[in-house]
């Protein structure tokens, strides 16, 4: 017998009637960019420069896809959910404990932990704005409130205005340096600052997701935190400088046994699949390819960078694979007229913001074509 299911719109009664967490009813949307083939639907091109998402665009290294084509891998199995070879790999690297590194699905999942083992209905978060989505949302999702620092009319970091939100006592800090979605890093000596602030019962989060990027004379921060006395995780990842964004690796570095394992404790039990495993260790284990695929990115930067300057179109300072700058006008505009070109770009949304667009560092050619788009768009 064959049934004939007639799918019917919900007039939502029933989903009315349901009591949902107030928090996660209430959040904003984290905005992810769009899609390939949304991209492709929307300008009729198939060959699209993708300059939204920070991606690598020299891909991962080929050490990356022989493990993954190697036997090691074995989809069948269930993953180690310890990520014991990532950990030790990883600790041998930074010359910390194994047992104070958690491995997350992305260093995203890392922040949801942190926020769901720190805090509480009623906390409160530092962080800055314009901000990295989820240094938000996922306050927000635990009842937490969050205070959002502006950056400078230079659009650097506020340090006496983050001076004064710290010393407030907040339950939670998150603060990523290098910078996403703006691009500047935070010096010695103002990271210095700032943890000098850090009173106790404050856990202060230093996202480096694009540390790889940075110069070479900004700071460390798993080595300026290791002495500092106070309760902190510095977060870093594979999706950018190594090219894993599709395998989701991330991993949080913790001051001490406990906080890594409140926050262990806060994260699904298989939360990173085995490919991602293997493919993090082989992708560390090539560090020369990541280094080479870093200069030839911080080259580009500088270069398209220059371009827009030359236009009129100051980007903020970059220590990251992307550029921040402001447009002049609705940058939601800037990127539709983009997009009829094949260029994919990210419009910021944030309120005070909305004039300032966000665009990844591609290939040359990809860079090329972004800077002529924009070119058009000025004259």
């Amino acid at each position: 017998m064959t049934a004939s299911l007639e799918t019917k719109a919900n007039s939502g009664a029933a989903s009315a009637a349901l009591r949902v967490n107030p928090y996660v009813a209430a959040l904003p949307p984290y905005n992810a960019g769009m899609s390939l083939a949304r991209a492709q639907a929307l300008s009729g091109h198939d060959d699209l420069a993708r300059l939204a998402s920070n991606e690598n665009p020299d891909g991962c290294s080929p050490a990356v896809l022989a493990a993954l084509a190697s036997g090691g891998f074995e989809p069948w199995r269930y993953a180690d959910p310890a990520c014991t070879a990532l950990r030790e790999a990883l600790a041998a690297r930074l010359g910390v404990d194994a047992n104070v590194i958690v491995v997350g699905n992305g260093s995203e999942e890392m922040i949801a932990a942190i926020s769901r083992g720190v805090l509480v209905a009623g906390a409160q978060v530092v962080t800055v704005v314009p901000s990295f989505g989820l240094h938000e949302i996922e306050p927000l999702a635990a009842g937490a409130s969050v205070l959002k620092v502006p950056m400078t009319a230079t659009a650097g970091f506020d340090l006496p205005a983050l001076e004064a939100a710290i010393a407030v006592g907040p339950r939670v800090v998150f603060l990523s340096s290098p910078w996403n979605p703006v691009g500047p890093a935070l010096n010695k000596s103002a990271l210095q600052r700032l943890i000098a602030t850090v009173r106790p019962g404050t856990l202060f989060v230093l996202d480096e997701a694009y540390f790889e990027y940075a110069d070479a004379s900004l700071p460390d921060g798993i080595e300026v935190l290791r002495n500092s006395g106070i309760a902190y995780v510095v977060l870093r990842t594979f999706s950018k400088a190594y090219g894993l964004a599709g395998l989701r690796v991330g991993y949080a570095v913790c001051s001490d046994l406990e906080i890594a394992r409140v926050i262990a404790s806060a994260k699904t039990p298989f939360n990173v699949n085995g490919a991602a495993q293997l493919a993090a260790v082989a992708a560390l284990e090539d560090e020369a390819w990541m280094k080479a695929s870093v200069a030839r990115i911080v080259t580009e930067r500088d270069r398209v960078a220059a371009d827009l300057a030359a236009m009129g179109l100051h980007a903020a300072p970059s220590q990251t694979n992307f550029l921040f700058f402001d447009t002049g006008r609705d940058s939601a505009e800037v990127a539709a007229a983009l997009l009829q070109d094949g260029i994919i770009v990210k419009p910021w949304r944030e309120a005070g913001y909305t004039t300032w667009l966000r665009a990844t560092i591609g290939k040359p050619a990809d860079n090329d074509r972004l800077i002529a788009s924009l070119r058009k768009q000025v004259a």
